[in-house]
């Protein structure tokens, strides 16, 4: 199992934190958390899919290039209004496992 920091292939992992919900990109303000450390943890700069929870709900999604050497991910509509949250709100996001 990769220690904590290191890239991470396809398979299981535990990587927890808390962000608001907004990621600015070309100048809009995106709906969407940034992951922390995201390209050290993944070994890429690409697209990465993971099986998350965001506050506990259940998400399998791809991480997105920020364009600046990050990662983030997508916080639909449906999902800010179960949660009862909006942008700028901030959120615990929980990866479990990577997909790709």
């Amino acid at each position: 199992m990769p220690q904590d920091g290191e890239a991470l292939a396809s398979g299981g992992m535990d990587v927890t934190f808390t962000a608001p919900i907004g990621v600015t990109v070309k100048g809009d303000l995106w709906s969407c958390v940034e992951v922390p450390g995201s390209v050290e943890l993944f070994g890429t700069g690409k697209s990465v899919k993971v099986v998350a929870t965001v506050d506990e709900e259940p998400l399998t999604a791809g991480l997105m290039p920020t364009g600046l050497g990050g990662h983030m991910l997508s916080i639909s509509a449906k999902l800010r209004k179960k949660l009862g949250k909006d942008l700028g709100d901030s959120v615990t996001v929980h990866l479990t496992e990577r997909l790709n």
